[in-house]
């Protein structure tokens, strides 16, 4: 029973629709409004279609025409610069476009603890057996865990990040780490605390793989935070939610744990935004295998 769950949450969330025959597309690329440079892996969303895809490594992208109304709306979101959304009118010229993005100024708060008085503590997933199941995304979607301060401490910097990496799939596939706070909806994902793009790839499956992020001093939220794992495309390959022409989906495939009894983990899905996993298995519910080392008071 489980298993079918697994596979239909999977389904729902992550697999790609099949679209009707589209009349034109919608292409370009998003670019730093200042420097001109290209922005990689920005989520991009027709606001009312539902539909999306993510800018490659080099900042182009592809996307179906709407379908549902004359007049739409491409949002574009991405790492380190502020929401940009421009209009798209069905049937207008609509490919090449330059899309220019403002960087996103953010002042991250200072940590004051005195050092003395702190000492490593792991947040998240402690066990280092797997549950049953996989989860695998499609570029574009994230799945984020809830770091949660279950002592109440007071936290100082983030040393690490982990992420249990299945040994099947293609578990050497590069992924980017991202870290929120708790600020959204009901507590889901939403401010931004890494600014930078860090992307990163395991040497092998089968176990837990570290993410040094002590060089970023990125100050912990002492009501906790999400580690999230995006899985993007690498090179000149295109994805979109509605077609596929040149991308074929494979990656990492990250662990579930069950040793909580709370929900901890939502994920991001394009064009759909983040919703909460609630699948339970009896009294303990289905969580992404993700840790975090902080800075806490003793």
């Amino acid at each position: 029973m489980l298993k079918k769950l697994l596979f239909l949450l999977l389904s729902a969330g992550l697999l790609p629709g099949l679209a009707r025959a589209q009349e034109g597309r919608i292409t370009g690329r998003v670019v730093n409004q200042a420097t001109k440079d290209p922005v990689a892996f920005a989520s991009i969303s027709l606001r009312d279609e539902g539909t999306g895809a993510l800018t490659n490594e080099y900042g182009y992208f592809q996307l179906a025409m709407p379908e549902r109304s004359l007049d739409d709306s491409i949002v574009v979101v991405a790492l380190g610069f502020r929401r940009t959304a421009i209009r798209v009118k069905r049937g207008a010229n609509m490919e090449d476009l330059i899309i220019e993005l403002p960087k996103q100024s953010v002042r991250l708060a200072e940590v004051t603890v005195k050092a003395a008085q702190m000492k490593p503590a792991m947040l998240g997933a402690r066990t280092t057996s797997p549950g049953l199941g996989m989860i695998q995304g499609l570029p574009g979607s994230q799945y984020a865990a809830l770091m949660k301060n279950d002592k109440q401490k007071k936290f100082g910097y983030i040393r690490s990040v982990s992420f249990y990496i299945g040994e099947n799939g293609f578990p050497r596939e590069p992924f980017r780490v991202r870290l929120y706070r708790a600020d959204g909806n009901y507590n889901a994902p939403n401010s931004d605390l890494l600014l930078d793009n860090v992307v990163v790839s395991a040497a092998r499956g089968g176990g837990w793989f570290d993410v040094d992020l002590t060089s970023y001093n990125i100050p912990a939220p002492d009501e906790g935070f999400y580690v999230a794992m995006e899985w993007i495309v690498s090179g000149d390959k295109f994805y979109t939610t509605n077609f596929m022409d040149n991308y074929t989906p494979y990656g990492q495939i990250l662990r579930p744990t069950f040793e909580f009894k709370d929900s901890r983990t939502w994920l991001y899905a394009i064009g759909r935004g983040w919703s909460l996993i609630t699948l339970a298995n009896g009294a303990s519910r289905y969580n992404a295998m993700i840790r975090a080392e902080v800075d806490a008071t003793k």
